[in-house]
């Protein structure tokens, strides 16, 4: 049996810091996707190139509640670019871009902050949350979505139930080490799991480097995951039949700099993500490399007793801190 693999690529624009600073600082759009620097897309650009180059497709979980900020142009353009190179476009929600349509955001930002939680939310706020990113979709001119990526990867019970009420059966929400929910049965690590009728496919949750009793939990993330581990990784998710591994990305993971401007291309994640990429496509015989669209079709109960910690050894964990710490004085 091969191992599914998921490429996810979380494509949104930034706050800017508009909500710490309102007076200096305005939200980062299609340049926090496209990432240009001298002519060359070093986010986006980079990331379609190097996925068409190794014949592999990719899930874009994409913004839509920047629209209260943005419009549907400037996000609708770069979806569609991403669906027309044939790659899959779902469902991502950041509800704090809806502080900004209140017409004196900036004056209550002086007696209230804004939230960007999708969990502990009441049922019909997470439900209009995701009608609104859906009902976008349509307006871009996009397939519905059917999966859904929460902001933050804040998630708990009640966002699978809201998810069932709108129709979106997949979800890859759950990422412990970036956010640890608060039900003990959201607590998983990898696999598949069905939760409240929606097929839950985590993040990849991983064991580190091991300090004594303390273990590290990691997400599998390019920024935070070095190309020997993550094949490490694989390897090992596939000798004990892991049915979904999913890493996690961003566009704009892929540059180094203060936006919008005084950036440069960030060589160590580039390499990173063709590593990877080359991997997967000589490596078909072990491993699939899936959308989340393709799992609309096995809807169903899974092994919910499946739940794996994998690990790295110390000396692929070590040499991954040596080498982004390189990457950060710019040695690599």
């Amino acid at each position: 049996m091969r191992t599914k693999v998921f490429i996810t690529i979380d494509t949104e624009f930034d706050i800017g810091g508009a909500f710490a600073d309102p007076h200096n600082n305005k939200p980062v759009g299609p340049q926090n996707v496209l990432c240009e620097i001298e002519g060359r897309s070093e986010g986006l650009g980079f990331l379609l190139e190097t996925l068409k180059t190794h014949g592999l497709r990719a899930t874009f979980f994409t913004e839509a509640l920047q629209t209260s900020f943005f419009g549907d142009d400037p996000m609708g353009a770069l979806a569609r670019r991403i669906a027309h190179a044939g790659h899959d476009v779902q469902l991502h929600l950041h509800p704090v871009w809806t502080y900004f349509e209140h017409p004196d955001w900036e004056l209550r930002l002086t007696r209230e902050k804004p939230t960007d939680n999708m969990h502990g939310m009441p049922g019909a706020q997470t439900i209009g949350w995701m009608q609104r990113g859906i009902d976008t979709f349509s307006r871009w001119g996009l397939k519905a979505p059917v999966a859904l990526r929460t902001g933050n990867l804040m998630v708990d019970r009640n966002v699978y139930r809201s998810m069932r009420r709108v129709g979106l059966k997949i979800a890859s929400n759950v990422a412990r080490a970036v956010f640890e929910p608060e039900e003990p049965a959201l607590r998983f690590n990898a696999g598949v799991r069905t939760i409240e009728g929606v097929n839950e496919i985590p993040v990849l949750t991983y064991a580190g480097l091991r300090l004594g009793s303390k273990v590290e939990l990691k997400s599998l993330t390019i920024t935070g995951t070095s190309a020997g581990e993550t094949v490490c990784l694989l390897e090992r998710a596939h000798a004990q039949n892991f049915p979904a591994v999913v890493l996690l990305t961003h566009c704009h993971e892929f540059i180094k700099g203060q936006m919008p401007s005084k950036l440069k291309a960030n060589r160590l994640n580039q390499a990173r993500l063709v590593a990877l990429t080359r991997f997967l496509r000589d490596a078909d015989d072990r491993f699939e490399v899936a959308t989340m669209a393709d799992m609309v079709t096995e809807i169903g109960d899974h092994d919910p007793e499946f739940d794996p910690l994998l690990a790295v050894p110390p000396t692929l964990a070590l040499g991954r801190i040596l080498q982004n710490k390189l990457s950060d004085y710019d040695v690599l």
